[in-house]
């Protein structure tokens, strides 16, 4: 890839979750996407409805027919446990909860399969309570060896997401758990690079960590941000400079998706997808910065 060569820009069904499926879809074809992060939802592709083989294979038509690529997301709040935001994780005390993660992930892996799908993304959770770190650490490892068993046969790249607030919250922690796995082949175990999530707390910028974890971005995703705030914001709101972190992309030569995550704008979704599209084409063209002048705090989080 060479820097007259466009990133493939995608937007997040998590952001369209007022939005049916196919209207979504349709939607960023109109507007020009060149894919879909699509996660997997109740309301979008359920994972744990009836006939979920025959469901997939009507939106890998309808992708196709749109010329959209697709990555699988699996951050849906409630699509295991309709009292538990993100319950239960891969790092729950119990065995059998860790389990029933386990078994989405690998459901998500063989629906990317049959999606021609560019990855499956993921993330650890954060430990309960009282865990100590080293058990918190052990459980992600054995509960997602099974997963990565799935994603190598379907040679297909997990990609997991370092989170704010979670056991694996930045670069450092991806690293230590390609260790602990004992450095798995970077095409299984890759890693979803979130733009803002480096804003907010990594100690470079992102255009640096997007050329320090270049060999294992498997998925990148991108909104604005603001330094030790989780809150994912439409672009221009945040800190971002983007077009150096477009160029690091470009550089790297990296070929994946580029999904811009706003989950929770939705009630803008269509709208957002529009004005993000321009904003990161403007961005991507070498454009002057685009980082807005300085703000004051803005709170809460938006995982």
């Amino acid at each position: 890839m060479t820097a007259t060569t466009p990133l493939r820009l995608a937007y997040g069904t998590n952001g369209l979750t007022d939005l049916r499926l196919t209207d979504a879809l349709a939607l960023l074809a109109d507007l020009g996407y060149d894919g879909v992060s699509l996660t997997l939802d109740h309301m979008h592709l359920d994972p744990l409805a009836p006939d979920l083989a025959a469901r997939t294979a009507e939106v890998a038509r309808r992708t196709a027919e749109l010329g959209l690529a697709v990555a699988v997301e699996t951050g849906a709040r409630y699509v295991l446990d309709p009292r538990r935001k993100h319950g239960p994780t891969l790092l729950d005390p119990a065995p059998e909860a860790r389990a029933v993660r386990t078994d989405l992930l690998r459901t998500a892996v063989r629906v990317a399969a049959d999606l021609g799908a560019t990855a499956v993304h993921c993330f650890s959770g954060t430990p309960p309570d009282g865990t100590p770190e080293d058990l918190a650490w052990k459980r992600l490892t054995e509960a997602l060896t099974p997963v990565l068993e799935t994603a190598g046969d379907a040679g297909l790249p997990l990609a997991i997401e370092p989170e704010p607030g979670h056991l694996l919250c930045d670069l450092a922690g991806f690293h230590y758990l390609r260790a602990a796995l004992g450095g798995p082949d970077p095409e299984v175990l890759g890693l979803t690079l979130d733009i803002g999530h480096c804003q907010c707390l990594e100690p470079d910028p992102p255009a640096v960590c997007v050329r320090a974890a270049a060999p294992w971005i498997r998925h990148v995703q991108i909104e604005d941000m603001r330094r030790g705030v989780h809150e994912h914001l439409p672009f221009g709101t945040g800190e971002i400079d983007f077009p150096p972190v477009l160029a690091a992309l470009r550089d790297v030569g990296y070929a994946g998706l580029v999904g811009v995550e706003l989950p929770r704008h939705s009630h803008a979704g269509p709208q957002l997808a529009a004005s993000s599209l321009d904003f990161l084409r403007a961005a991507g063209a070498g454009g002057e910065s685009t980082r807005p002048p300085a703000a004051g705090p803005a709170g809460g989080g938006s995982w």
